[in-house]
């Protein structure tokens, strides 16, 4: 049998959609993947079907999710509140802590089979960070990793350190779904109801507050592809 790493990687922007139905959506690709890796290790004979990976975007209605390692106490908020300031709460199979999906939040969900690249989960959520770094350098922001605490940050080890973009992810099978989720024109004032990712002493910025500026509908667009060409480099992929 000849195997053959694919590198392709399907893309498609979601638009606006609730969590629900994108999650759902990210977990039947997910399952295909793995339908596909499944036939491939019981197969009798010398064939071989290569597995598909996919990139979304997508942009969540005001919702609060909590990760499978995740703690409700660091929501500060019931669902009177909730239904206040009109969001939702959903408890989900990522890694990591409490974080909120809004208006204005680019989240990227990578469906990949690592067998196509590496297959190392340190290593992805690595790379993940690296894409997300060299996007921002292209706005004059220096992105960083905080030890111990997954994501892009701005000022690591000052008072002012915050972060810019939140990531958590599930595997199985070495396939990956979920991903990160970057505040470009967030209201942040949705931060204040959690304390995101379990993280007492360090705050939440955007690209907006970090330029001054809110970003227009092209200047998202930009964004989008600055991502996409980055997530290319540093995987070694190619969008289709």
């Amino acid at each position: 049998m000849t195997i053959t790493q694919n590198k392709k990687v399907q893309f498609q922007d979601l638009g606006l959609m609730d969590y629900l139905p994108a999650f759902e959506f990210q977990e039947k690709l997910m399952n295909q993947i793995i339908a596909t890796k499944l036939h491939n290790r019981d197969r009798t004979d010398d064939g071989y079907d290569s597995t598909p990976n996919y990139f979304l975007f997508v942009e969540h209605p005001h919702v609060y999710t909590l990760g499978k390692s995740g703690d409700e106490i660091n929501m500060l908020i019931n669902q009177e509140k909730l239904k206040e300031i009109d969001a939702s709460f959903v408890k989900t199979n990522r890694g990591g802590d409490i974080t909120y999906h809004g208006f204005g939040q680019i989240v990227g969900y990578p469906i990949l089979d690592l067998d196509n690249f590496k297959s190392d989960i340190h290593l992805y959520m690595r790379n993940l960070e690296e894409v997300i770094i060299r996007v921002i350098a292209e706005y004059g922001l220096k992105g960083e990793r905080s030890q111990g605490e997954t994501g892009v940050w701005l000022d690591v080890g000052t008072p002012f350190a915050r972060k810019i973009c939140a990531m958590g992810v599930k595997t199985s099978k070495w396939v990956t779904m979920h991903g990160f989720a970057l505040n470009a024109n967030t209201d942040l004032r949705y931060f204040e109801y959690i304390i995101p990712c379990g993280i007492k002493d360090k705050s939440v910025t955007s690209l907006a507050r970090e330029l001054g500026k809110k970003l227009s509908d092209s200047e998202i667009d930009e964004l989008k592809n600055k991502i996409k060409l980055h997530f290319q480099s540093v995987f070694e992929a190619e969008f289709i």
